[in-house]
């Protein structure tokens, strides 16, 4: 097996305003007879080395990896640029000349953007899991950007400090919540972006006037997830002082002490995000590019999400944990924007929430 990560760092890319950063127990499946026939099928030339540009919090365990590579004769080599925007950012600057030859990583925030930039070619994988993925397939994209999993992305609150249940986000403007909330930058952090949107959708021409209420109530705000929920959140795994703090809906099973929870998410401040794969445009080596792909939806693959990097696997085939269903149910209706809108004002509404918030 060669595993390498390789930093893509250009003249370019340092002078390019950071837009969000990526965030974010079960054994995996046993190997899939189907998916493997399936990807050999689909991608008979498949070998040499391929260049996978994903984003930094990108894991997969190494036995699966080696085990795909031994099968498959293809040396997967990571290209990470960094978080989850400035991987896009990075494709559209460099696609001339692309960093890899197939991408992982790109979300449904970002997603416009490397469309209408023309960075993927066309390859729609036909494996067991295809049908899975189409579910959440990017309108007018369905053949360049083929879903791998997805997360719902929601404020967490301290049970302790909120016995008789979750407040609302009409709730946290009240004085009686001031300086209870963290939350991450939107321009930093792509949960921050997430829950940007959230607002957006759930508040309407009226999100600016929340968020200015929220700076009046003493929100704080952090550069990045990590300082929001390891630092921040009061949780008894942490001891901050923030009993609501920006997280994911499958947050609150690491949170479970002795059987017993002790946070759990406010379902209806979710945003659902999706993270897609495609092939680059101009890749070097497109067939091994389908291969990898094709293994992002495999069985083993797919098993290991949920606890490598604490998503939601799309394939209905793989193993979730058992206390996910108990501790991290999905929102039932997940506050969404139209992808288009998103690309065509999110530069614009980043700017004003900044304005609102933090100026």
């Amino acid at each position: 097996m060669r595993l390498t990560r390789t930093a893509a760092v250009t003249a370019a890319a340092t002078s390019t305003l950071l837009l969000a950063a990526c965030s974010s127990a079960s054994e995996p499946a046993a190997s899939s007879t189907a998916d493997a026939e399936a990807t050999a099928a689909s991608s008979p030339a498949a070998s040499g080395t391929v260049r996978l540009v994903t984003h930094d919090s990108f894991a997969v365990p190494e036995d699966v990896l080696a085990a795909f590579e031994a099968e498959s004769g293809i040396d997967v080599e990571l290209v990470q640029p960094g978080d989850a925007g400035t991987l896009v950012n990075q494709l559209v600057l460099t696609k001339d000349a692309p960093l890899g030859d197939a991408v992982y990583g790109i979300d449904n925030t970002f997603a416009s953007r490397a469309v209408d930039n023309g960075v993927l070619a066309a390859y729609a994988p036909d494996v067991p899991a295809t049908d899975d993925a189409a579910a959440y397939a990017v309108p007018g994209a369905e053949d360049l950007l083929t879903a791998v999993d997805f997360s719902d992305v929601c404020l967490n609150y301290d049970l302790a400090a909120f016995p008789d249940g979750a407040p609302t986000l009409d709730d946290l403007t009240d004085p009686a919540y001031a300086g209870m909330v963290s939350v991450t930058n939107p321009a930093t952090s792509s949960p921050g972006l997430a829950f940007l949107l959230a607002t957006i959708a759930a508040k309407g021409d009226a999100w600016t006037a929340w968020w200015a209420a929220m700076r009046d109530n003493d929100v704080r705000v952090t550069a990045s997830w990590s300082d929001t929920y390891f630092t921040d959140f009061s949780a008894p795994n942490y001891g901050g002082d923030y009993p609501i703090v920006l997280s994911y809906a499958s947050s609150p099973p690491y949170e479970v002490i002795d059987g017993a929870p002790t946070t759990a998410a406010m379902l209806d401040t979710c945003f659902r995000q999706v993270e897609y794969a495609g092939v680059l445009e101009g890749a070097e080596n497109p067939a091994g590019a389908q291969a990898v792909v094709d293994w992002l939806l495999s069985d083993e693959f797919q098993s290991t999400l949920p606890e490598n990097m604490y998503v939601y696997p799309v394939s209905t085939a793989a193993e979730v944990p058992a206390d996910w269903e108990q501790f991290a149910p999905l929102a039932a209706a997940p506050l969404s924007v139209d992808p288009a809108d998103i690309d065509a004002h999110r530069d614009e509404w980043i700017d004003e929430w900044t304005a609102t918030v933090l100026d």
